[in-house]
């Protein structure tokens, strides 16, 4: 992965920094633990977010992974590329374990391939996409702010309150009571997406008024994460695809690290 930090100006971590995680870690593949750990590590292979790095002996009893073949070497050293075989499943390419040259904490340790696993856990807490960062605040805060959303001059939303989510690195999000939102004009859409730190989306509306059609504008989290709970149920705007008024003064569209590219640092 690039290095791309520019992008992120709330986070500097290094490429290369390693460092104990202090959380319990696990992960599935149908239905079976792969490892359960309280020892591992935080490993940046580029600056946006970390990945873990698993020791070997708390892999799970029958968990077996072979040597691809293949080297490599991530941001803090050289690796080797290993497929994973938990039962009857088998997950080719599925992890890298370090090798001799990588710094000492990370040998006879793996980094699993996040989508190669089925599920992950922090302590008893799904995360999905990658790992959160220690580095990284995500503040969901009540506010008397006024936001009103307009595309191509329609007003979609005008609400009197909102509660602002201030994600490091990302443009602060405002999200709005659904009966102050014009549904007539939004449609639901099949999107669903992830998020580290806030959870699996519940939904997402495009908005469709006579000729024109803007895709996936809107998304609600019904169900957060604790830490953004305050969000449940409420409708936020992508900023950079809307025009949003707060407290009455218009405000300029971010440049888009857009969501496109988001999606594919996340991929």
């Amino acid at each position: 992965m690039p290095d791309e930090s520019v992008d992120f100006p709330g986070l500097v971590v290094p490429a290369g920094h390693v460092e104990p995680v202090p959380r319990r870690i696990r992960a599935q593949v149908g239905g079976r633990w792969v490892f359960d750990t309280r020892r591992a590590w935080y490993v940046w292979e580029w600056p946006g977010y970390p990945q873990y790095a698993v020791p070997l002996r708390d892999l799970a009893e029958g968990v077996l992974l072979t040597d691809d073949g293949r080297t490599g070497r991530l941001a803090p050293g050289p690796a080797r590329r290993h497929s994973l075989r938990i039962g009857a499943e088998v997950r080719a390419g599925a992890a890298w374990v370090w090798a001799e040259g990588a710094p000492e904490q990370l040998v006879g340790t793996a980094r699993f391939r996040w989508d190669a696993l089925d599920a992950w856990y922090e302590e008893e807490e799904q995360v999905f996409v990658h790992p959160r960062s220690p580095y990284t605040r995500v503040d969901a805060l009540r506010s008397s702010s006024g936001v009103r959303v307009e595309v191509d001059g329609v007003v979609l939303a005008d609400a009197p309150s909102s509660v602002k989510l201030f994600e490091t690195g990302l443009p602060t999000r405002y999200y709005l009571e659904r009966t102050y939102v014009d549904w007539t004009l939004l449609r639901p859409s099949d999107t669903v997406t992830q998020c580290p730190y806030k959870g699996r989306t519940s939904g997402y509306w495009s908005f469709a008024h006579g000729t024109a059609v803007h895709d996936d504008l809107a998304w609600a989290y019904d169900f957060p994460t604790a830490a953004c709970s305050a969000v449940a149920g409420m409708v936020a705007f992508y900023n950079e695809r809307v025009d949003l008024s707060v407290d009455g003064v218009a405000l300029p569209r971010p440049t888009a690290l857009t969501r496109e590219r988001w999606d594919r640092l996340n991929a």
